[in-house]
């Protein structure tokens, strides 16, 4: 899996959350709901911006989505230039469903696997 940062900074104060919601919901509709290989969008609204967090199947599918003209593209709808930043996901950690997957398959926590618990650290 591949998950895409995207940020756009957007001057003033964070936008209210209403107005958030309807955009962002009408671009999942009209945009993004039949996007090649996205298997999930996270709409951010923040005090220095917006953006988003997406989880596409392929590196392929991701490029082909921010392809040369999608940054321009953004920068005519918001003003501004997004950043974009694309990351290789192998392990996610499932709290909810109490699993930790390996490429999207479930595997044993290294703790239960070698009978110990493992110990639960917290920030200083």
């Amino acid at each position: 899996m591949i998950i895409a940062v995207v940020q756009i900074p957007l001057e003033g104060p964070k936008r209210p959350r209403d107005d958030v919601v309807a955009i962002s919901l009408k671009s999942a509709d009209e945009i993004f709901r039949n996007v090649k290989g996205l298997r999930q969008k996270f709409y951010l609204n923040g005090d220095q911006g917006g953006g988003g967090i997406y989880f596409f199947e392929t590196r392929e599918d991701a490029e082909a989505w921010f392809h040369d003209g999608w940054a321009d593209w953004m920068e005519s709808r918001f003003g501004a230039r997004p950043t974009l930043a694309l990351y290789d996901n192998h392990v996610v950690l499932d709290n909810g469903a109490g699993e930790v997957r390996v490429d999207g398959k479930p595997v044993p926590f290294p703790s239960e696997a070698s009978g110990t618990r493992g110990t639960q650290l917290s920030p200083a």
